[in-house]
């Protein structure tokens, strides 16, 4: 197929996803779906969206564009374009490209790093691999093949009685075309075995569940069985940030939900997530969100309230 025909060829696919997505998810926002790894998205106004975590994932835009921001990096991504996350990173995003009549509509598969580890085993590929592999967040060119097994995928949203036989099967596939894909080497380290991605994902698991504590990089190596300079060095090549960073940002996302939540005051909020001085947390949280606790909080509601 020469290239005109396969571009009009994924412009229909785009056009058949958009259909899918704007059925199941008809309202502004993000929707759970019968398949637990797969979640529908849509947006009808350009803008912020509120501070979350970025999951193991491809995200697939079949209308209108969106920017994710992390460890100050910005991935832009459209039609043309897709994300893969293979590690959990605090991010913002935003609305790039969206309207009431043309929405950003967008489809999600939660990447299971098992299902790669297995997967990787029957494809012959090695358990583990020492050399760097760069940011675990990227764009890449949307293929044909890809959005071809994506779009079968929500067709089965049509078909709810096809999906305990046909849904696996089509992960499965998924997960193949990026493995061999150009970001493949990168979902394969945070998978494989003893990998320092792998160590890295183990490190991140626990600052997830301990980012209220102190941090002692020591017992935390100890634990992973790596040096201190070992965790340095493939921590800040997989997320761009030391564990101490990650941490802070981890604090400071989540007492932005907190806020946002009304769940206590700032100072209480603050030490919630960690924090002995209030007059430190504001600082740290206006240097990473643009402005003081209160005012950010009131701009968000503002915005939100606006729509």
């Amino acid at each position: 197929m020469d290239s005109h025909h396969s571009d009009m060829a994924m412009v229909a696919m785009s056009a058949e996803l958009s259909s899918i997505i704007a059925r199941f998810a008809p309202a502004d926002g993000d929707h759970a779906t019968v398949m637990p790894l797969l979640t529908l998205h849509r947006y009808s106004q350009i803008g912020d969206l509120s501070c979350g975590m970025s999951r193991p994932s491809l995200i697939i835009a079949a209308q209108g564009a969106k920017r994710i921001i992390a460890a100050g990096e910005d991935y832009d991504y459209d039609v043309r374009h897709c994300l893969i996350s293979s590690i959990d990173l605090p991010v913002m995003s935003r609305i790039t490209d969206a309207s009431v009549t043309q929405p950003y509509l967008c489809m999600a598969m939660s990447l299971d790093l098992k299902q790669v580890a297995a997967l990787m085993a029957d494809m012959g590929r090695p358990r583990s691999e020492s050399s760097p592999i760069g940011r675990t967040i990227a764009v890449g060119k949307l293929s044909r093949r890809l959005l071809d097994s994506a779009l079968r995928l929500a067709r089965l949203l049509d078909h709810p009685d096809e999906i305990h036989v046909l849904a696996p099967l089509l992960e499965r596939e998924i997960l193949f075309l990026l493995l061999c894909g150009e970001h493949g080497r990168r979902l394969g380290q945070m998978a494989a075995g003893e990998s320092g991605g792998s160590k890295v994902a183990r490190a991140i698991d626990w600052l997830k569940n301990h980012y209220d504590k102190p941090l002692s990089i020591d017992a935390l190596s100890q634990q992973l069985n790596m040096s201190v300079s070992s965790l340095h060095h493939h921590f800040k090549d997989v997320t761009s940030m030391s564990p101490l960073q990650y941490q802070k940002q981890l604090r400071l996302h989540e007492a932005r939900r907190m806020l946002l939540g009304s769940d206590g005051d700032v100072g209480t909020v603050a030490s919630r997530v960690g924090y002995d001085s209030p007059s430190q947390f504001s600082r740290e949280y206006s240097r990473l969100f643009g402005a003081p606790p209160l005012r950010d909080i009131s701009r968000i509601r503002a915005t939100t309230s606006a729509r």
